[in-house]
């Protein structure tokens, strides 16, 4: 049980908010004030002596024990899309041909690292320079920068290929070639050219599956991934793979198995899929595509595609039942139990929250939202009603997570957000928009699940009407800057649940797909609860059949901070009939029940209900009664009292010591 105000909140004073509002308006006046400048030459040896030192000091500053304490400011609001067009219909560029504050639209830039990686909380920066080292610039990755747990600049040996880039100023006035959107950046680590001797080519592409297995061995996923890769480039060429299809084959079948480790699921799925050898008169193909089909449906598995996953294991138990029966039978009766958790709500919410820990923190279990449908809400965009009667306390819904950051994790990150365009400060989950946007990256096919979303920016027009994304030749480009509106709005605080103490800096948050399409209501018909990274709605009173579903996207009992708190996060000034009535209570009446409430936090931190001795429950008791007394028993007929709900939770599950 959460306290109403559980230290999710930053107070900054208002000098601090006055230097983050201003450092961002003045980089914004200093951009279009040099916009079309041409960009001047840098000294190589002087750039690359400060990238040096400043890497050393950002390795130093990581070390010390202010790093947690500080939250990095980050401007936002100024969106562009990212490049759509592939990379070989790109003109090539130079550094000298950099224009400042400008969008090189149909050009490409290649570069190659020559300095120390500077590495921030928020984003990455280097000395580049060109292809024939005559010229060197800053390279700056925004909050994007690591792939698969690597800084994606310290890739070795890479070259780096910028789609359309995009030349600007840092927030000290410094010109950089900036990159928010990771499919705005290609890093090359191998080789493209065409071998049309058949020999040569095999022999390059054998070398590159050698080279993948050895990286694989030695648990370098990333350097796996890209010598298969590269290896499957030439392998199925019509060269190669006239002569020796195998090749192909066996590429694509362990590529599929470094794709699964890095829960790349869609394209370990069609991995496998395309090395399927379909002969069922040789043992050695028949154990090879045994093999594949476990790849294909465990990915699909992961993707949630119980019913493709349960055909693909039962193909593999078909196929070679003497090797494999035990094995695949285990995960096909695994497969029913989502398959009827998915239809029928049937989940077992004791073992699932038994199941659970630090160390695994996220359910396995499918959504059960058979009981909702999307329509239209008057005045609201998109809602969720009812398909039948709801009882009171019987399941709404059980969403999985399509995405949590937990606060324990390496992966959290909170930023202090300044947006341009309603001159908002926000603090916003950042770690959660990376993470979300990874997972797109790594699984394109889930991309219009999210893209649907609202968020105030609406991104490029998509090339792709059936999945609302847009691809290029070169792999899905994923909008960065709606990924941040579309998690600012949308997502949800499922709490610490592994006894981790949380605050604004480490907060656990998370996207849940169905409950975003739920509206708010103070007076909410719905409440949730959380099991690991499930989301349980349930029917806080009775719901017909048809009625909209409501739940409380902030449930604080203070007035005026709720109102706030949905102005900020979500955008919107609620109108439900409980804020109708308590916009009218007296300030003093406020101002007492904000007094209450803090009264009640701190008894809640200090008392737990297991084992309590009389004095705390009489105190409890005595809280609970004074602030019921400031809610008028004929206006509030009907009605929450938010301001006590979480002491008479406390009362609820009190149990006297013995």
């Amino acid at each position: 049980m959460a306290a109403q105000r559980s230290g999710n909140t930053v107070f900054l004073t208002e000098q601090e908010a006055e230097r983050i509002r201003n450092t961002v308006k003045e980089r914004v006046k200093k951009c279009n004030a040099a916009a079309g400048q041409a960009r001047e030459p840098r000294d190589a040896k002087s750039a690359i002596r400060n990238a040096t030192g400043a890497s050393l000091m950002a390795d130093m500053a990581d070390m010390g024990p202010s790093q947690a304490a500080t939250m990095p400011a980050i401007g936002v609001g100024q969106p562009y899309p990212p490049c759509v067009v592939p990379l070989k219909d790109l003109q090539p560029m130079k550094l000298g041909d950099l224009r400042m504050e400008t969008h090189h639209r149909g050009y490409r830039l290649t570069v190659k690292r020559a300095s120390p990686v500077v590495t921030l909380a928020a984003r990455s920066w280097a000395m580049v320079q060109d292809e024939a080292g005559e010229e060197i610039e800053r390279l700056e990755i925004c909050l994007h920068k690591r792939r698969h747990g690597r800084e994606v600049l310290e890739t070795p040996g890479a070259v780096f290929i910028l789609k359309e880039p995009y030349f600007t100023l840092t927030d000290d006035g410094e010109p950089t070639l900036r990159v928010d959107h990771p499919s705005d950046l290609v890093v090359v680590t191998g080789t493209d050219a065409e071998v049309s001797d058949v020999a040569a080519a095999e022999k390059m592409a054998k070398r590159c599956k050698d080279e993948g297995n050895a990286a694989l061995e030695k648990q370098n996923l990333p350097l796996a991934h890209a010598k298969y890769t590269e290896g499957l480039r030439i392998a199925r060429q019509d060269v190669v793979h006239n002569a020796n299809p195998d090749l192909a084959r066996d590429l694509s079948r362990n590529r599929a198995h470094v794709n699964l480790l890095l829960s790349q699921f869609d394209e370990a799925e069609a991995d496998a899929k395309a090395s399927l050898i379909g002969r069922d008169d040789d043992q050695r193909s028949k154990e090879l595509d045994s093999k594949a089909l476990f790849r294909a449906g465990t990915a699909a598995y992961n993707l949630g595609k119980y019913r493709e996953a349960k055909e693909l294991f039962e193909r593999r138990l078909k196929l070679t039942p003497d090797i494999s029966s035990k094995e695949t039978s285990a995960i096909l009766r695994k497969i029913d139990l989502r398959l009827r958790e998915q239809e029928a709500g049937t989940h077992d919410l004791s073992k699932i929250r038994a199941g659970l820990s630090r160390a695994r923190p996220r359910a396995d279990a499918a959504s059960f939202v058979a009981n909702t449908t999307i329509k239209d809400s008057p005045g609201r965009g998109r809602g969720l009603f009812a398909t039948r009667d709801i009882p009171e306390g019987d399941i709404i819904f059980i969403e999985k997570a399509f995405c949590v950051v937990w606060g324990f994790e390496s992966d959290v990150l909170t930023a202090i957000t300044y947006d341009v365009r309603d001159d908002r400060i926000r603090v916003s989950p950042v770690g959660l928009t990376r993470a979300v946007v990874h997972k797109l990256l790594n699984n394109p096919s889930q991309t219009a699940a999210v893209m649907n979303l609202y968020g105030d920016w609406p991104g490029v027009p998509t090339t792709n009407t059936a999945t609302n994304t847009t691809t290029a030749d070169d792999g899905p480009a994923i909008d960065t800057f709606r990924v941040h509106d579309i998690v600012s709005r949308n997502a949800f605080g499922p709490g610490s649940q592994f006894g981790d103490a949380e605050g604004a800096r480490n907060a656990s948050t998370g996207l849940w797909l169905r409950a975003a399409l739920g509206n708010h209501s103070c007076a909410a018909n719905a409440r949730k609860e959380f099991v690991g990274d499930l989301m349980v709605l349930r029917a806080a009173r009775r719901i017909a059949r048809g009625d909209e579903i409501f739940h409380a996207y902030d449930e604080s009992g203070d007035y005026d901070a709720r109102r706030e708190a949905l102005a900020r996060t979500w955008g919107f000034d609620c109108a439900c009939e409980l804020c109708v009535v308590e916009r009218e209570d007296p300030p003093a009446v406020r101002r007492r029940r904000r007094e209450l409430i803090a009264e009640v936090d701190a008894f809640v931190a200090r008392e737990r209900p297991a084992g309590a001795n009389r004095r705390a429950v009489v105190r409890a008791q005595r809280l609970a009664k004074a602030i019921e007394e400031t809610y008028d028993a004929q206006r509030y007929k009907g009605l929450p009292r938010l301001a006590a709900r979480t002491i008479q939770e406390w009362l609820a599950i009190a149990t006297p010591r013995r």
